[in-house]
């Protein structure tokens, strides 16, 4: 048995089957004009807590890029945004990761989260310029390490590729100058997009004992 399932693409559209755990709370997108279908799709829990990081990041990234906001109101701002994603996050992907056995997972992303807070507020707050200006590279750093713990949990080589996109995103920041946090979060942002609006390979399914008799055979 291969450690990756090679039988599909590490990204594929979307299939309309999917798994219990998965559709717990699942957004559907039905978009029509008359008869015709523009756009249809739908989100998990886990494809929206991606959302929502991607809209937190987004802001975050952007303010610091274009608007002179004082820095201390930023780390204010931020860090009730990031414990609000990082709240909403656990809610959404609990019951996955609990049928998926892969708790160690969302636990290491709130570690991560933390930690990036806390290091974050510590350098503006006290004055660390080392660290200050190396928030860039600090924040790709601790998604690239959840990335590959994530990829390496659930066997997923485009999770893995993603945590690499991040790794080799902090060897160009140097090229970027003055323009690092909307690479940044150009980066961050649009692989949570990527990944909530494609279906990712993944191992293959385990023995669901959290789900019902009658949930069991839809896995």
């Amino acid at each position: 048995m291969t450690f990756f399932n090679y039988t599909v693409p590490p990204l594929r559209r979307k299939q309309p089957c999917v798994d219990v755990q998965e559709l717990q709370g699942v957004w559907r997108v039905d978009w029509r004009i008359g008869n015709t279908t523009v756009y249809s799709t739908f989100y998990t829990r886990v494809d929206q807590a991606c959302i929502l990081w991607s809209l937190i990041l987004a802001a975050m990234f952007a303010t610091a890029q274009f608007f002179p906001l004082n820095w201390s109101l930023q780390a204010l701002l931020w860090s009730a945004l990031t414990l609000f994603g990082t709240a909403a996050m656990v809610l959404q992907t609990a019951f996955w990761v609990k049928v998926e056995r892969v708790r160690w997972v969302l636990y290491c992303w709130v570690v991560l989260m933390v930690v990036g807070l806390i290091v974050t507020n510590c350098a503006i707050l006290l004055g660390w310029g080392e660290v200050l200006i190396r928030l860039c590279p600090l924040w790709l750093g601790l998604s690239a390490l959840g990335y590959l713990c994530t990829g390496l949990g659930v066997r997923s080589r485009a999770i893995i590729l993603v945590g690499v996109i991040h790794l080799v995103s902090i060897l160009l920041l140097s090229y970027f100058g003055a323009w690092q946090f909307l690479l940044t979060g150009g980066v961050m942002a649009c692989t949570l997009l990527l990944l909530a609006q494609w279906q990712w390979d993944m191992r293959s399914p385990i023995d669901p004992n959290l789900l019902t008799p009658k949930q069991q055979p839809f896995n």
